[in-house]
């Protein structure tokens, strides 16, 4: 059972009368012909003939086939208390649940499609006879399921704004579903602060803490999206995990109005660049921006943004800032105008030697924050948690509420 689902697969049931228990261990008998146990034992089968025994029902039944990885598992004793559940697959991986406050066993997430479950259960009636039960049923085979991706890289090292992307292949539209996404996440932090999930566009979702992340900071993320129902006949299949830390705090200010980037680390100034931007026209965006990628060499292709023929250069040291094409790169052409007037493409500027030390000293998700131009930053060109505040954040999530890991 999971977010209020059940399966109409019929249950397994298994019933140990109490008197021909008791019997068999009343009438058992060594080879020399007295009975097994002391007078203690004779207590405990006097008890178990005057007490009823506990019924266990397991469910999906033993043999069901199709069962709907969300159903779940439930074991229930009845005149009694379940003892133990043990759930395994064909594999050996065991499922990890618990008995909740009615006595039920259910498991912590959902099962995996086209899998094939074991559950191994006991549980103890009032007299303290033991009962065992088992089942073994399959789960569906979806025809349309869900895939996803996630980013930072495991064991990536990042700066302290990044997010955690968790991109998926179908577009989830629903509140519902959105919901049961959100759910199925789980955020693991050394240091825990506060965070939350928001949906950037239908096919994905990002977290990001209120602030930026702590410096040092190690962060696990699962997603617990195998035997996730993601929409109608849509179902997840595998799970996702990455687990990432966070970098020295490397903030950049580039001031269009006065032409220069300014970098600090851990707060303490430790250079400033002469920079050009984006001519009139061709603004660059102002705006919290990221360090989304780095590449050493890129060709820019003017044909790429609606522009065929303006321009088409190799550049050097490119460091990506938004989806669009807004890159801190090297231009040797515009050295002259570097730290004192705008004449790129909207990029920011820089020469060889600064581009390149920008470069080296850049890891994806340090904060590179532009001031001074009349173009706004627009909210999804690219990771830009930053773009908006905590409370529109939050607003974004089909939970509307933070987590704390």
């Amino acid at each position: 059972m999971r977010n209020g689902r059940t399966s109409p697969t019929p249950t397994s049931t298994l019933i140990v009368v109490a008197a021909a228990v008791a019997l068999a261990v009343t009438g058992c008998t060594s080879p020399g012909g007295g009975t097994q146990g002391g007078p203690d034992q004779g207590e405990q089968s006097g008890r178990s003939q005057r007490s009823p025994a506990a019924t266990l029902t397991i469910t999906p039944a033993n043999g069901a086939k199709k069962v709907a990885p969300d159903t779940g598992i439930a074991v229930k004793a009845t005149g009694g208390e379940v003892t133990k559940v043990t759930v395994a697959d064909a594999k050996g991986r065991t499922v990890k649940g618990a008995i909740g406050s009615d006595g039920t066993w259910r498991p912590e997430w959902p099962l995996r499609p086209s899998t094939t479950y074991t559950v191994k259960a006991q549980a103890a009636g009032a007299g303290g006879l033991q009962v065992n039960g088992a089942s073994t049923f399959t789960t569906l085979n979806p025809k349309r399921v869900l895939e996803s991706g996630m980013a930072p890289l495991d064991g990536e090292k990042a700066g302290v704004g990044m997010p955690v992307q968790l991109l998926l292949s179908r577009p989830i539209t629903s509140r519902e579903a959105r919901a049961a996404i959100e759910r199925s996440l789980v955020v693991r932090m050394s240091e825990p602060v506060e965070g939350a999930w928001s949906w950037v566009s239908d096919r994905e979702v990002q977290f990001r803490p209120r602030e930026y992340w702590p410096v040092g900071e190690r962060v696990t993320v699962v997603a617990h999206l195998a035997g996730l129902r993601a929409g109608p006949g849509v179902w997840g299949t595998k799970d996702r995990s990455l687990t990432f830390t966070v970098g020295p705090e490397h903030i950049t200010k580039v001031s269009a109005k006065i032409h220069k980037a300014v970098v600090r680390e851990n707060g303490k100034v430790v250079k400033t660049i002469p920079v050009s931007l984006g001519r009139p026209g061709d603004d660059s965006y102002s705006g919290v921006m990221i360090a989304q990628e780095k590449a050493a060499d890129i060709v820019m292709d003017s044909a790429t943004i609606g522009e065929p023929g303006e321009y088409r250069i190799k550049t050097k040291w490119n460091v990506r800032m938004t989806y669009s094409g807004t890159f801190f790169h090297a231009v040797p052409w515009s050295t002259g105008a570097q730290g004192n007037s705008n004449v790129s493409h909207g990029c920011v500027n820089a020469s060889p030697a600064d581009a390149r030390w920008f470069y080296d000293f850049t890891q994806r998700g340090d904060i590179i924050e532009v001031t001074g131009t009349s173009r706004k930053l627009r909210f999804g060109n690219g990771p830009t948690p930053w773009a908006k505040s905590w409370e529109d954040w939050l607003a974004g999530g089909a939970l509307g509420k933070p987590v704390t890991g």
